[in-house]
């Protein structure tokens, strides 16, 4: 079973795959939107990646705040999970994933990655954290 990650954002999707055992993911790309209320194209992109890698499950984070309360784009989040679903006809896991970007940003920095460079692929990577997460503390699914 594949599991695709998503790192759900104003601007960008950051997207990542697992592999089939269900051991790593892999950061994929970033979907960019031009505009935050328009999701046709990030949504059509999204079908396609996961009819290409057979995704059966779609990880979503899940930004809630860091003292635990929701904040606005949790709202935002549920939407797009519910829309995902019904589009994809997937089924959709949402995953916490505070501090998903400070440790993408941990790791982008001790590969002493250039800033430029850091903020091209920041959400590909926090895809990937949070994906991880959602694999390392799942594993029994992939037996």
């Amino acid at each position: 079973m594949r599991v695709l990650g998503l790192d759900f954002g104003e601007k960008t999707i950051g997207v990542a795959v697992s592999d089939p055992f269900g051991w790593t993911a892999q950061g994929l790309e970033i979907i960019r939107r031009k505009e935050e209320n328009n999701l046709v194209a990030s949504m059509a992109r999204i079908k396609e990646l996961c009819a290409e890698y057979g995704a059966e499950l779609i990880v979503l984070g899940f930004p809630k705040n860091m003292n635990n309360t929701e904040g606005p784009r949790v709202e935002k989040t549920k939407q797009f999970k519910k829309r995902l679903e019904k589009e994809l006809k997937l089924p959709v896991e949402l995953w916490d994933e505070r501090l998903s970007t400070m440790g993408a940003e941990r790791t982008l920095l001790e590969a002493d990655i250039s800033r430029a460079k850091r903020k091209k692929v920041i959400d590909k990577q926090a895809a990937v954290f949070i994906l991880q997460g959602w694999l390392d503390c799942n594993a029994h699914k992939f037996k």
